[in-house]
């Protein structure tokens, strides 16, 4: 089938508001397509392409040739093509890949050349991603959503995970699960405004300190150790403090969950900013432990020689993890169900200079990659990781950097509502050195222009941090962010991750 098909059943889809109907349009369309195409079409659709780094950028894709007059380029093929792409290094690569990008891009009609942009530049924008997907699949092959998330979690590829469910069904969808040295899409958790509301949804719980650096999960088998990132990326060779933590624990094999994290002589948390400069670097790792030493805290096991941990309830896990990791690197925990005592932890958490509490279930066993009622974040002031989707030019001694921030939440495919969901502006909490960072990071990903505002590609996540929600007749969410002001840019987060209306609303309670 020509990939035309597949353009044109992206573009309903972002037709569509609701997420039933997305689900179902997606389920028809990959019935039709078949198990041979349908998993290449997941892949595409899903933004797991993307992922697949082909070296390619956005200023590479302002200049392509026309597109072609009929359709011709296949589904398989068109994943094979940016396979070869993605395959190309050494020398003479950029010219190589600008090659095969212009053959690609020149067999391929304009609707064709559309959906490729945005698979490459990951802005579909079609509100449907991971979990839609996944419901589609699931749909279309006839088999639990569940078993298709269960299977995602372990195998993280959506283009995998269809093939399976699509030619083998639940039977092949039970084959997947936890390998050491294949990362496990990490278990997340929802947003209460203190620890009084969290405890009402699951007491007693544990309580742990929440940590502001990076999230890590470490595989280990023999002297073989693997360390990933929150979005699955593997940093081992640029953290060796965080191997050789894991190497000297008294076990054969595991699987922690936890986080890396840069503390000061007295022994307090660097910012944020200086953890992840340092993960994210590439220079020397020896140097660079020295200068800037990572301590890693886990706070969750996943596996232990030989058995699978995941279905098990927390307070198993946790007990597993005190008998394989000593108290120094294990994330502080209290478990009760007294306000006063949580109040407390909580109070303690901050004065060592901790972002706040997860409040988690005891019972509830690792669900990954999803957003359960399992764990709940308490920070002291509300926040949100939302998306920057326009900016305002400044004035005064702002004069020539975008400023006014205008700030969305993803719909989560609510009904009615548009893929990101504008929920208020701010300037504040700005540094200059933020300003000339995201004027240019904003103009990089410039989509158009008003009279006193600029407008991008929704791709920067930015935690903001607010003191309440109102209702607003402008917005439509109906809510409105009060006193918003910035606290950091997430660049460890895509816009995927970023917080839904529906979070928000959770937020706002019973009070609005």
């Amino acid at each position: 089938m020509v990939l035309e098909n597949v353009a044109r059943m992206s573009q309903a889809v972002a037709a569509e508001s609701g997420r039933t109907a997305k689900i179902g349009l997606l389920a028809a369309g990959l019935r039709e397509l078949g198990p041979d195409e349908a998993p290449a079409a997941v892949a595409l659709l899903s933004g797991e392409s993307r992922r697949m780094r082909i070296g390619v950028g956005y200023a590479a894709l302002r200049e392509l040739p026309p597109p072609a007059r009929a359709a011709g380029l296949g589904v398989r093929e068109t994943e094979d093509l940016l396979g070869r792409i993605a395959a190309v290094h050494g020398h003479g690569a950029q010219a190589e890949r600008r090659r095969l990008l212009d053959d690609l891009f020149g067999r391929a009609t304009e609707p064709e050349q559309r959906l490729l942009r945005g698979v490459l530049a990951g802005e579909l924008r079609q509100g449907a991603l991971d979990g839609v997907m996944a419901e589609a699949v699931a749909k279309a092959a006839g088999v639990p959503a569940a078993a298709v998330r269960r299977a995602l979690m372990f195998r993280g590829s959506a283009r995998a995970v269809a093939q399976a469910a699509l030619t083998g069904g639940a039977a092949d969808l039970a084959g997947f699960g936890l390998e050491i040295g294949r990362p496990v899409r990490p278990m997340l958790a929802g947003a209460a405004p203190g620890v009084a509301e969290a405890l009402e949804k699951v007491a007693p719980a544990a309580l742990e300190w929440k940590l502001d650096g990076i999230r890590i999960q470490v595989h280990r088998d023999g002297d073989e150790v693997a360390v990933f990132t929150r979005s699955l990326d593997d940093i081992t060779g640029r953290v060796p403090e965080i191997v050789a933590a894991a190497r000297a624990l008294p076990v054969r094999s595991a699987v922690l969950d936890g986080e890396a994290i840069a503390l000061g002589p007295d022994g307090r948390p660097r910012p944020f900013q200086v953890t992840a400069a340092r993960t994210a670097s590439r220079q020397d790792p020896e140097r660079l432990r020295a200068e800037v030493p990572l301590h890693p805290y886990f706070f969750d096991l996943l596996h232990r020689d030989g058995t699978d941990l995941v279905d098990e309830p927390g307070e198993r896990r946790w007990a597993e993890l005190a008998g394989a990791v000593e108290g120094a690197l294990r994330v502080p925990r209290t478990v009760t169900a007294d306000r006063a005592t949580a109040e407390a932890f909580l109070a303690d958490a901050l004065a060592a200079g901790h972002e706040g509490v997860l409040v988690k279930d005891p019972a509830a066993p690792y669900a990954a990659g999803r957003r359960g009622a399992g764990w709940t974040k308490v920070k002291p002031h509300h926040t949100l990781d939302l998306v920057v989707l326009a900016a305002e030019w400044g004035s005064g001694r702002r004069r020539g950097f975008l400023s006014n921030l205008h700030l969305g939440a993803r719909s989560g495919g609510e009904e009615g509502l548009p893929a990101w969901v504008m929920l208020g502006k701010t300037f504040k909490g700005l540094t200059d050195e933020m300003l000339a960072w995201q004027t240019a990071e904003l103009l990089a990903r410039e989509t158009g222009r008003g009279a006193y505002d600029v407008q991008v590609r929704p791709e920067l996540v930015v935690e903001v941090a607010f003191d309440g929600l109102q209702r607003s007749p402008r917005y439509p969410a109906g809510l409105a962010l009060r006193f918003a002001r910035v606290v950091r840019y997430r660049t460890d987060k895509t816009a995927a991750e970023a917080d839904t209306v529906a979070a928000v609303r959770a937020l706002a309670g019973d009070g609005l």
